[in-house]
């Protein structure tokens, strides 16, 4: 958008159901973090609690411990791309166009899916670590 005029209505509606869309990045990996977070601490529980085979449900968290990461790698991707720092040359927005807020919610997106790929590592330390229930 150029700066020589002001936004329709019609402009401006598109422009906010696509930041709107873009709003969800940001969300979804602190939520594959949290959804990892308690199927992995869950089922270990009711393992430990029923008796049943640890190093079966071990492996299978495992398993999904490791897609639980593609995913969380995947939004990161995405983010840093919408962000896309090399393409711009500019990390810090300072004019404060639509663009940059467009940049702005990549560049938030893409340090949440850091956070969460952390979070899902340490959260599958102790499948790793603990040979099993006590």
């Amino acid at each position: 958008m150029t700066e020589d005029h002001a936004p329709r209505p019609c402009e401006d509606a598109a422009e906010f159901a696509e930041e709107q869309s873009r709003l969800w990045t940001i969300t979804l990996g602190p939520l594959a973090w949290a959804l990892h977070f308690v199927v992995c601490y869950g089922l270990v529980a009711v393992t430990c609690a029923k008796g049943w085979d640890y190093t079966a449900v071990r492996s299978g968290l495992l398993i999904f411990s490791a897609g639980a990461l593609l995913g969380v790698a995947w939004i990161g991707w995405r983010a840093w791309h919408q962000w896309n720092p090399r393409k711009t040359g500019d990390a810090i927005d300072r004019h404060g166009r639509a663009e940059d807020r467009h940049h702005f919610l990549g560049h938030a997106a893409f340090l949440l899916a850091i956070i969460a790929f952390l979070g899902v590592v340490f959260v599958s330390l102790p499948l790793v670590m603990i040979g099993g229930c006590r």
